[in-house]
């Protein structure tokens, strides 16, 4: 809740009188956000210090989905954001909902993109997609 309210406050210059879905949506983003910058840097530090090899993933379609819920229980923060959101009175379904599909093009190819990435990345291969 203290990430959710600072960013509210301090990210989006809002609060509880006047804050619409949509912020409480992007104070839950940052909130999650907060939680996986730490992992992304060790990661950047790990690829700099080893120097794996890197794949590029170039896709005319590139399907993602929505990944705010994805990364909530990735990151084994579901319950817990659950949990806060519900004591602050909101909706978690709601906020959720307000995400949109981010992807390019009809489904097959970028549905496809998105599966390479996401084994590679459970490989601990470091990779990165491109949608062109």
């Amino acid at each position: 809740k203290k990430g959710f309210n600072r960013h509210l406050h301090f990210t989006l210059v809002k609060d509880r009188n006047v804050a619409t879905p949509r912020d409480y949506y992007f104070a839950l983003a940052h909130t999650v956000r907060d939680h996986l910058v730490g992992r992304w840097i060790r990661t950047q530090q790990y690829y700099y210090e080893k120097d794996p090899k890197r794949i590029y993933y170039l896709s005319l379609e590139f399907y993602m989905g929505r990944t705010l819920q994805n990364t909530m229980i990735n990151l084994g923060l579901q319950n817990a954001c659950d949990e806060a959101i519900y004591q602050l009175g909101l909706d978690i379904e709601e906020l959720e909902e307000i995400e949109e599909d981010a992807g390019l093009g009809n489904g097959g190819l970028g549905r496809l993109a998105a599966c390479f990435l996401d084994s590679m990345a459970t490989l601990g291969l470091a990779d990165y997609g491109y949608g062109i």
